[in-house]
């Protein structure tokens, strides 16, 4: 705001240079060192003790039924330890899920549908490649084709299918490209696009994830588009789980062929007490 001042020069530089007597003193908490007289200072806790370890059970697709341990707050109050882990998405190598390391390039999502015990029991909810494997299948001299559509498998879940292949060279082949034309590489997608719906459609989530986990997908395109143009390193590049059926406990137990591995919680080993010479030296 504007205040006119009137008097001599020396007046109204006194004026502007006194500082305001209306700011509290003593209220900035960063000034005494102690901060408020007589607060005492928390306990240091250690945050660990107040959390408790679930076992992630795998399905019956997986040769590795108890593939990782997660972390969850204990139940206090109307604070559940379910709660926080129902909906939780673990990501593992399908090479540990399988315990095969040939099979480490591809890695396997996993939600948490329900909680049995201190085991968690989850459900098939993506697929991915690697980085490093991805990067590898790039060359030179080809052409990438790509494929993507959305399919709802028999028991009702929709996947979104991302398919990546190259083309490759024929055996007389003679140029050093093997590009294909663009009236080639619509055709092929349309062949991909054919054999996802085929496969998709006619088998439920867990015959699907058999399928990814084998490369049948990648096989049978490369097999119905070899007359159109020969194509290498075929795969099934993503998959997403964008919606699906509500989850009952008696489909789940199916999933996981009605047996859960038992959980046991890992207190650690008792160590003996060291005598008391070797504790005094």
């Amino acid at each position: 705001y504007q205040r006119r001042v009137h008097g001599t020069l020396s007046e109204c530089l006194f004026f502007f240079a006194t500082p305001s007597t209306n700011m509290a003193v003593g209220k900035n908490k960063r000034l005494s060192k102690g901060g408020k007289k007589g607060a005492q200072k928390k306990k240091a806790v250690d945050p660990m003790s107040r959390k408790e370890w679930y076992d992630v059970v795998a399905p019956a697709v997986f040769t590795k039924r108890t593939c990782a341990k997660t972390l969850v707050n204990k139940t206090v109050g109307q604070k559940l330890a379910t709660d926080f882990l129902k909906g939780r998405v673990f990501e593992v190598s399908l090479g540990d899920l399988n315990e095969d390391e040939q099979q480490a390039y591809r890695k396997i999502k996993l939600r948490c549908e329900e909680i049995e015990g201190r085991s968690c029991l989850t459900n098939f909810h993506g697929m991915d490649l690697t980085t490093d494997k991805l990067r590898s299948l790039v060359r030179k001299w080809c052409t990438l084709i790509e494929c993507t559509g959305d399919f709802k498998t028999s028991d009702g879940y929709w996947l979104r299918i991302f398919v990546i292949g190259f083309t490759k060279r024929r055996n007389n082949h003679v140029k050093k490209n093997c590009y294909a034309q663009s009236a080639q590489v619509r055709r092929i997608r349309q062949k991909m696009m054919s054999v996802l719906r085929n496969t998709i459609t006619k088998n439920d989530l867990q015959s699907c994830v058999k399928k990814f986990q084998h490369e049948l997908i990648g096989k049978d395109i490369e097999r119905f588009t070899a007359s159109i143009y020969p194509l290498r390193d075929v795969f099934v590049r993503k998959v997403k789980v964008t919606r699906g059926p509500r989850m009952e406990m008696s489909r789940l137990m199916e999933i996981h062929g009605g047996e859960i591995p038992v959980s046991r919680e890992e207190m650690g080993a008792s160590v003996p007490d060291m005598p008391e010479e070797e504790a005094a030296e």
